[in-house]
C-alpha cells in the first residue's frame, strides 16, 4: 500500500457506516455520524499504519443473513486486525482508541432501546482485550454524535461534536 497524499497534504479517507479502511502516513481516516455506533482505530506506530472501523452493532449472531460483517463488532474488529497484519502491522505493537457509543434517545426507557451504544463499547473493549491490544484512549458515552478523525502520522484522534471544541485523544 502506498502512502496516500496529494503534494505534501494528507489524503482524507472516508470510512462509511459499517465499513473499515486502512491507510499509511500521511493519511487521515475520517468517519462521521458516530451516535450509538463506535469508531475503533488501530495504529502501528512503527509503520505509521492505521485502520478505522465504524461498527453499528455488537453481535452478529443475532442475525441470519450477514452481508456487511464490518457492521458488527464481533466480525469487524477481527477483520480490521487481519487487514492491518496483511499490511505489515505487528499485533504486539497495535494500539486502539474508541469513540462513540452514545445514548442517542434520552428520555426513553433504557430497556426499551437496548443500550446499543453501551453494548457496542463493551463488546469492542472485550474483543480488543482478548486480542491483547491496549486501548490508549476513549471518548465514549454521552448523548451526542461525533465525527472521528484519525491521523496516521502520529496516531492522534480528533473528535468533533456539535457545540463543542475539537478534542484530541
Amino acid at each position: 500500500m502506498e502512502p496516500a497524499k496529494v503534494g505534501n497534504n494528507p489524503v482524507e479517507i472516508q470510512v462509511g457506516i459499517a465499513d473499515y479502511k486502512i491507510g499509511r502516513e500521511p493519511a487521515r481516516l475520517i468517519t462521521l455520524g458516530l451516535g450509538s455506533c463506535v469508531g475503533v482505530s488501530l495504529y502501528d506506530p512503527v509503520l505509521k499504519l492505521g485502520g478505522l472501523l465504524h461498527l453499528m452493532l455488537p453481535d452478529s449472531t443475532q442475525f441470519n443473513n450477514v452481508t456487511k460483517p464490518a457492521k458488527f463488532a464481533d466480525l469487524g474488529i477481527p477483520l480490521l486486525i487481519d487487514e492491518m497484519r496483511k499490511n505489515g502491522a505487528h499485533l504486539n505493537r497495535l494500539q486502539a482508541k474508541l469513540v462513540g457509543g452514545a445514548q442517542m434517545f434520552s428520555g426513553l426507557d433504557n430497556k426499551m432501546i437496548l443500550n446499543i451504544g453501551q453494548r457496542n463499547v463493551e463488546k469492542a473493549r472485550a474483543l480488543l482485550k482478548e486480542a491483547g491490544i491496549p486501548i490508549l484512549a476513549e471518548e465514549v458515552g454521552g448523548n451526542r454524535g461525533r465525527t472521528m478523525i484519525f491521523d496516521t502520522s502520529n496516531g492522534q484522534v480528533s473528535i468533533r461534536m456539535l457545540g463543542s471544541k475539537l478534542k484530541v485523544i
